[in-house]
């Protein structure tokens, strides 16, 4: 454990943002899964509130430094993907 001052300063303000950072990186997998749960019932009005939700969450946490923005932008890609990809085939069938 640390011993001067400062030290145990920035060992408590450590345990403070992995608290943060646990709990927004909870809600990102939370809101990515209650997506996809959407897109797997196929229900258009979910998936749009859904997909603008987590792209808020994700971004949000990019830009608060908890997952690097290049990792926000990718996951947003992909779950764009995967939303566009549900439209295209309703439209089709």
């Amino acid at each position: 454990m640390a011993n001067h001052k400062s030290a145990l300063k920035r060992a408590n303000q450590s345990k403070r943002r992995q608290l943060r950072n646990k709990s927004r990186k909870t809600k990102i997998k939370n809101t990515v899964k209650a997506l996809e749960a959407a897109i797997a019932e196929k229900s258009p009005a979910e998936v749009r509130e859904h997909m603008r939700l987590a792209q808020k969450v994700i971004a949000r946490s990019a830009a608060k430094g908890t997952i690097h923005r290049r990792t926000a932008s990718r996951n947003i890609s992909r779950l764009s993907k995967k939303v566009h990809a549900m439209g295209k085939a309703q439209a089709e069938g």
